[in-house]
Parts: structure tokens; sequence; C-alpha cells
């Protein structure tokens, strides 16, 4: 197929970029990259048409290259048209290169396995150096701008693989003295200069060598890729911002290498020489690189801030915004050591009375006053990250900066966040009688804002600026009673003038700390219950106290329930009385509420209505406390359901029903002890959270053993060490099993769980009992009497008991002690066993040899036969 046409392109890539993801599913995704690339070296298509395709591979790599090797062939193919290109000026070699670049970066192709990065790198480099490449490569028209796109390319990929350019420090340092694209080379050194200080000491590189090494261009060798290797491209991004405190401790640790003198003297010329023509960059190019290099050198030993001095003094009058951003960041660095405090009452003042300018824009108006807020002080006081007003900045000085009602929403909420950082400092003092104090002129305030928003029949957005700024005086003054006490007052007259912006009202609980939250929960619960029942703003009386009902002032509370409980008639009011009910449920309100409920299950007009209520009264009458606070939580259900009542019971029937849960509970059997008329298994609980009324339930497999009962504790404790449990076994047959075991319990916060633990398993030896002990010197007698007892009817055999270093004395005090009738240590012991239910197990421990001990057995129940061989040659492995 040949190449498409203009027009064929003009409407695939109106259809692509109209919606990229519908087109990327359609039947022709597959062919749009590969037609784009094949077409940009066909000579039909105009070089307009190429370069809107270059554009579009620029806009949506991630969609045209979505993996490395499609990344990879997409760079060399590019490459090779830029290679192809006559030697004519033309408008394709910028947006080849940077498509190129962006392929590789966005596929995550680019590294040392890469062939197309291989080819991408040494000439990007050397179109920086704005070297000659050979067969006229690049037109002398264009040798400039594609100059200074090669280092924007070459920005980009050291930005994605921090340490590339390490090795290229010597050749861009160089480049910057010549002829050449100032802006470009300087941003590209400042990046790759601040990435290898970060870098240079995992991997051992001297920096000095890097700084003064004049490399080729074009290079000969292999890429060096051992700095990006030790990377792992995690560096900080290169966005300018302060403080630097929120860099990680892992970088922060990594500037502090210590550098010879030589390595500190080349560092100290590079950025001299990067500061010195810093005055030839854009504003916005200015920043980047003060903060490159001022993020650079923070911490490194030996580099003194003194080098950004004469930058400080140039620009501690500039009125570009980003410059100035990039100054305070330098403070945010380097404090008292680069600026003085005559710097600071400079910079103050300076955005102090910026700040006042009557002809700013609000954006910039903002900025300055954010400059403000966030001033990074040579010598802070108090703990770090503690929001304050500069030491400097008092009354006096921000006579101009307080805030008005005839400012702008956004431009008074800022001012008045720094009226309350300089009401912080208690300076309640009046300044001769002029100037009132910054607590007097904020009550003031705060009077005019309640006042606009109680307007009848005023915009909302009045109302929003009104809590936007209380919540502002609540968060910074939550310490000061004085300005608290009034804040609360005036809150509740406004609610008394608007009970409609209850939502306002509750927002502001939802989010205020608990010293503000609790009595102005009280003094609107106050507001609520004085207010008869027939009010017309009776759905938002009820929002309210369905907000601030505690169990506190029942008996008023349920006054105003049953006031208001004639007057509710619509569902919505219904609604709104039973979520004031639910919220006293919550509390542990009983008395009062139940005759409630019992009258809102008859009267309510509205079944939803009664239904609630009904459910509301048997959860009140049939659950306790902790477990009617659980059902009664947050309802997780879809709010589209049409019942409130199928929608909560969706919200808290997992509160009243028994879960499935993960295991919070460790079970292991524990030490035999051998005494009772049934063997007992020890258990020893372990529980990893506080959990209540335990019960574990077993389950035995087949007929082999009795139904055990269950095993209860009241409660458990993590770190606790529990009291053992003992489980009685009722064995049918002398032979081992195992046990499934479920548990059933309460959580700390009132769920009902249950849990599937792993098995337990009941050993051959678990089973053992000792007979009665006989009379004092009939032992022999008595064992003869039992071994003679079994046969014929029983079996008798020989099995081999291997020894391990304990001998037979210690194997037998370790597994049979409890058991022996007759004893000779160290050479022979006769022991005797019962074995639930009715069984008996006799041995003959004599004439033990070095390796092991012969034990001659009687039983009268031959079945037990293999499993007493297996356990006694068992015995010598057993710890």
């Amino acid at each position: 197929m040949g190449p498409l046409s203009r027009d064929v392109w003009a409407q695939r890539l109106g259809a692509f970029r109209a919606s990229p993801s519908a087109f990327m599913a359609g039947p022709e995704a597959e062919d749009l990259g590969r037609d784009l690339l094949g077409d940009l070296r066909s000579e039909k298509l105009s070089e307009q048409t190429k370069v809107s395709l270059l554009a579009l591979s620029l806009e949506y790599p991630a969609q045209l290259w979505p993996d490395a090797s499609a990344a990879e062939v997409a760079a060399t193919s590019l490459l090779d048209t830029l290679v192809l290109l006559p030697p004519r000026p033309s408008a394709l070699r910028r947006p080849l290169l940077l498509a190129a670049t962006t392929a590789l970066a966005v596929g995550g192709a680019l590294g040392p396995t890469s062939g197309a990065s291989c080819r991408l790198l040494p000439l990007l480099l050397g179109l920086a150096a704005g070297s000659d490449l050979g067969r006229g490569f690049v037109p002398a028209s264009e040798q400039r701008p594609l100059q200074a796109t090669a280092c924007e390319c070459l920005r980009e990929l050291e930005s994605c693989k921090p340490g590339l350019l390490g090795g290229s420090l010597g050749l861009l340092r160089g480049l910057l003295g010549q002829e050449g694209p100032v802006q470009p080379l300087s941003l590209l050194l400042s990046l790759a200069l601040r990435n290898t200080l970060v870098l240079q000491s995992r991997a051992g590189a001297g920096l000095g060598a890097l700084l003064t090494a004049r490399v080729s261009p074009t290079g000969g060798g292999p890429w060096d890729w051992t700095l990006v290797e030790e990377g792992d491209g995690r560096l900080q991004p290169q966005a300018p911002s302060w403080p630097v405190a929120e860099e990680g401790e892992g970088e922060r640790s990594l500037t502090a290498r210590e550098h010879s003198p030589e390595e500190a003297r080349e560092l100290r010329a590079a950025v001299a020489q990067l500061l010195d023509t810093s005055y030839l960059l854009t504003p916005v190019a200015q920043a980047q690189l003060l903060w490159l290099l001022g993020w650079a050198l923070r911490g490194l030993q030996g580099q003194p801030p003194a080098l950004f001095k004469p930058q400080l003094v140039r620009l501690l009058g500039t009125a570009q915004l980003t410059l100035l951003h990039a100054v305070l960041a330098l403070k945010a660095a380097f404090g008292e050591a680069l600026f003085t405090a005559q710097d600071e009452t400079l910079l103050l003042r300076r955005l102090t009375l910026a700040a006042q300018h009557p002809a700013l824009p609000l954006s910039t108006h903002l900025f300055y006053l954010h400059c403000l807020l966030s001033f990074p002080e040579n010598c802070p006081l108090g703990p770090e990250g503690e929001e304050a007003a500069p030491l400097l900045l008092g009354p006096q000085l921000c006579r101009g900066l307080l805030p008005s009602l005839l400012h702008e929403p956004m431009a008074l909420l800022a001012r008045l966040h720094l009226l309350c950082l300089l009401c912080a400092e208690d300076e309640e003092e009046e300044e001769k009688g002029q100037l009132p104090s910054p607590g007097h002129y904020l009550e003031e305030l705060l009077a005019g804002l309640w006042q606009r928003a109680a307007l009848e029949g005023g915009p909302r957005a009045l109302a929003t600026l009104c809590f936007q700024g209380s919540y502002l005086v609540a968060h910074c003054l939550a310490g000061q009673p004085t300005v608290l006490t009034p804040l609360i007052h005036g809150l509740a007259q406004l609610y008394r003038a608007r009970p409609m912006l209850a939502p306002h009202f509750v927002d502001l609980l939802d989010h205020v700390d608990p010293e503000l939250r609790e009595p102005l929960k009280v003094v609107l619960r106050q507001e609520v219950v004085s207010r008869p029942g027939r009010d017309e703003a009776l759905c938002w009386h009820l929002q309210m106290l369905a907000r601030v009902a505690d169990g506190d002032a029942q008996s008023a509370t349920l006054n105003f329930l049953r006031a208001a409980a004639a007057h509710c008639t619509s569902w919505d009011l219904q609604q709104g009385l039973l979520q004031v009910c639910r919220a006293l449920l919550r509390a542990g309100v009983g008395g009062g509420l139940v005759d409630l409920l019992q009258v809102l299950a008859r009267q309510l007009e509205d079944p939803d209505g009664r239904d609630h209520a009904r459910l509301y009264y048997i959860l009140l009458a049939h659950l306790a406390g902790p477990k009617l606070g659980v059902a009664l939580g947050p309802s997780l259900a879809a709010p589209a359901l049409a019942s409130s009542l199928v929608a909560e019971n969706q919200g808290f029937v997992a509160a009243l029903m028994v879960q499935e849960a993960p295991a919070l509970i460790r079970l292991s059997v524990g030490s035999h002890e051998v005494k009772g008329p049934l063997p007992v298994l020890q258990l020893l609980p372990e529980a990893l959270e506080p959990i209540y009324s335990l019960e574990l339930r077993f389950r035995v497999e087949g007929q082999l053993y009795a139904p055990l009962g269950a095993v209860r504790v009241p409660y458990l404790c993590p770190g606790r060490p529990a009291r053992p449990l003992l489980l009685p076994l009722q064995p049918r047959r002398p032979a081992p099993t195992r046990l499934d075991v479920h548990a059933l319990y309460t959580t700390s916060t009132g769920l009902t769980c249950h849990v599937h633990l792993p098995p337990l398993f009941v050993n051959f030896a678990d089973l053992f009992l000792p007979f009665p002990q006989p009379p004092e010197g009939a032992g022999l007698g008595f064992f003869e009497e039992l071994w003679d007892s079994c046969l014929p009817e029983g079996a008798e055999s020989r099995v081999w008991c291997p020894l391990g270093p304990q001998g037979l004395e210690g194997l037998v005090s370790r597994h049979l002690e409890p058991f022996v009738v007759v004893a000779q240590p160290p050479t022979s012991y006769y022991v005797a066993i019962h074995l639930p239910p009715d069984s008996k197990l006799l041995l003959r421990l004599e004439a033990a040899l070095a390796d092991g001990v012969p034990v001659a057995l009687r039983t009268d129940d031959w079945a037990v036969l293999p499993l007493v061989g297996d356990y006694l040659r068992g015995l010598a492995a057993a710890v």
C-alpha cells in the first residue's frame, strides 16, 4: 500500500484528535504508527503535512508507541529519516529530534541496551556542541536553532535518567563559554550538575575529573551509564519550591559528601560561571537555574552560599514574580548563611508594600500574601512546621494589609489568615490610640461577616465566605478562649437569624477542632430545642439536631421531638425526625426515647417512617449499648434505593449478623498433662487484637471420637499471656486424629465474627493415661499380672527403639516417666499405659545397647501395634 494522501491524513488526524481512546480501539489503530513512520519519507507529502504528523507523535507518544519495543522501532525509524534528509534547510530536523527523544523517554526504551539510545545520545551531544557531523548534516541557517533543540532534548533525557550526562559535565561547561544558545546550555549544565552531585557518592566518581574532562561530543566508545544505574531515576522534581524540608533524607545525606580542594575549586568555578551568565536568561529560566544551583549546593561542605550574593543584590528589587519566588527559595535553603537581618527586613517591607498596590491583579496580590504567610525566616521561633507570622511583621507594618469586607473573597481570606497569625502573637496593645489591636479588629470583621450572612435572601456566597472565615479563625486561634467565645456566640446568633444555613453549620462542626466543636454543639442544641415545633424551618432544625444531639439535655431534646412529631407530615420531615432518634440511640439515650419511638411507630403517616421507628424500638429493646452503636453506624447502602428502611438495613445488617473475618487468633497445643480419667488437650490461645466472648468449637472427622464440647473465654488481649484452655477428649478408639477448629467471637467494635482456624492434631501420645498406682512393693507383681492378662486375646510383639545421645534413662524420664511401674535404672524399665476408652499397652525395656534397646510389648488391642511401633521409633528424634 502506497503513502496516504494529504486529505486522507487530515481525516485520520481529525478522527484521532477528536477521541484518541476511541480511535485506538478501532481497526485502524495498529496501522497508524506504522503509516506515520513510513509516510515521513514519502516525497508526495509536503513538509507541512509531515510536521503535522510529527506533532501528533509529540502529543500522543504513549498511544502511538505503547511499549519499549515499539518505542525502540519508532526512534530508530525517526533517526533514519533524520539522516536521510537532504543537506538543504528543512523544517523537519527539529521535530524529528524531538519525536525520537520523546519516543525513547515515554516508551521506557532509553537505556544501555537500546540501539536507538546509543545513536541518539552522541548525535544530540554533537549538535549541542555545534560540531560538524559531516556531509552537511546541519545547514548554517539551522545550526543555532538545532543546537538549542538538542540541549532541550538532552535536558529531557537527563530528567528521565538522572546522571545520564555526568560524564559530559566538562564538555558542557566548555560550551557555555563559547558562542551558542546560552539559556539552553545553562539550564542543561545546571541540571546535570545538580544530578551528578547527588549521585556521585554512590558511584564513587571524582567530581573534579567530571568537571574538567573534555570528552569528544560524538564519542568513540560506549556511553557511560554508571551514574544512571546508581540513581535508579529517583530524584526530586525540578519545580522551584520552598521550604526545602520536603526533600528526602536519602538525597540530603548524599549532598553532604565532602569534596577535595581541587573538586571544591572546580565546583565553585562552574557555579560562578553559570551565575555570571544568568542575567542573559529569561525570568523563568533564571528562577529554574537559581533553584537548581541552590538545591545542589545546600549542605555541601566547603561551598559557601556567598556565591549567590551578587545575584541576590541584583534580584532583591526584582519585579518578576518568578525571580522573587526563587529568592525566597534561596532564603529557605540557606537562611542567615546568605541573608542578613537587613535583607530579611527589606524583603518583608517590599512584600507588604507590594501587596498593598491598588493596581495589582488578584492573582499577583494573592501571591504576595502567600509569600508573607509562608515567609522563610532566618531564625524562626517555635517547633518546625508551626504556623506563625514572621517576627519582624508587626501590626504597624501590616496596617495596610488588614482585611476589609470590600475585598475580593480570596483576598479577604488571605488577609484574614495574616490577621489571625498576628492575633496569635497576643499583641493586644493599641499604639497611641491610633491603631486598634489585631484582636479587636478581628472581632469587628467577624461581626461584619455574620451580619452580611444573616441578611434574609442574601446570596449564598456571603454565607460561604462567612463560614470559611470562621473556620480559618478557629483553625489558627484554637487555643485562645478570648477569641473562641465570641466566635461561638456569633455563630449561634447567625443560626438564630437564618436556620437555613444548617448545612454550613454541620460542615463546620465536622472540620473544626474539639475546642470549638463541643461548646458550639451545646449552644446550637440550645438554640434548636428552644424553638417551637411548628417553626417553618423545622427541617433545618431537625438536620442540625441530628448532628448536635447527644446524651446531654435529654429531656429538652425529647420534648422538642414530641412537639415536632405532630407537624412532621411529609416524608422528608419524618426522615429528619428519625435521624435525630438515631443520633440519640447512638448516644445511649434510653428512657423517654422508648415511649417516643412507640408513638412514632403508631402515628406516622408514611409506612416507611412507621417501619423505621418500629425497627429502632426493637433495636433499643434487644441490643446492648456497644452492639447498638455498631448497628447504627454509618450506612454503606446506595442512596438510590427507594426505601430508606431498606437502605439502612443494608447499612447495619452486617453488624447484626455473624460475619466471616480474618483470623485474629492463633491456637497451639501445649504440653501433654497426664491426669484424670480422660486425656486432656491443653490449648494455648493468642489474640492479635482484643476480642470478647470467644467460643472455640471442635469437630472430629469420622466416629473415632465422641463429639467434643465448646471452650469459652470471656476476653483475650494481645501481649497478655492467656490461661491455658483444657479440652477433654473422648476417644472411642485409641487412635490419633485431626480436629477442625471454628472460632466465634466479638470484636471491640461490637461485630460478631466467625473464622476457621488451622486444624489441631491429636497425637497417639496425647491419649496416654497411667494405671492406678499399685501398693508400695507390689509393682513387679502388679505389672506381671497385667502382662499375663493380655494373652491369649491380645497381641505380643517386639520393636527396636533407637536411642539418642540421652540414653535409655534420659529417654524414659522425658517420655515415659508417668507410666513406669517398675524401674531398675539404668538397665530395665517396665511401663504400663492405659489407652482410652479401655485398652492396655505394656512395655519391657531392658538390656539396652549402645544404639538402641529392644522393646517387648503386649496389648489387648492388636490395632494399636502399628501406632506403638511408629511412636517408639520416633522417640529418639523427639525433642
